[in-house]
């Protein structure tokens, strides 16, 4: 029997890499799913955004740009901050 697909291209990752695209819409997933962690972590700690903002001692604006998926102004020290505030810790590997 013939096999119905017959298409052998690469990959999602080689055309985004092709493209010129790759970095960044890796970095705007990562961005995503760091906002969607801190969200649901903030969800079952019950801890309000305002509360948070204070624990970290800093604005509840700066909160907001974390939350916030599209926004990519992330620094390192912030989050950091912001998992320390609810008793985690950033995990941050390169990887293959």
């Amino acid at each position: 029997m013939e096999k119905l697909n017959t298409y052998c291209g690469s990959d999602f990752d080689e055309f985004l890499k092709e493209e010129g695209l790759y970095e960044d819409v890796n970095a705007g997933a990562v961005k995503k799913l760091l906002a969607l962690q801190l969200s649901q972590a903030l969800s079952e700690s019950r801890i309000t955004k305002t509360e948070l903002a204070a624990r970290m001692k800093t604005s509840r604006a700066v909160v907001n740009r974390l939350l916030d998926p599209l926004n990519l102004s992330l620094n390192l020290q912030t989050m950091s901050k912001a998992a320390s505030a609810l008793g985690k810790r950033v995990d941050i590997r390169f990887v293959e």
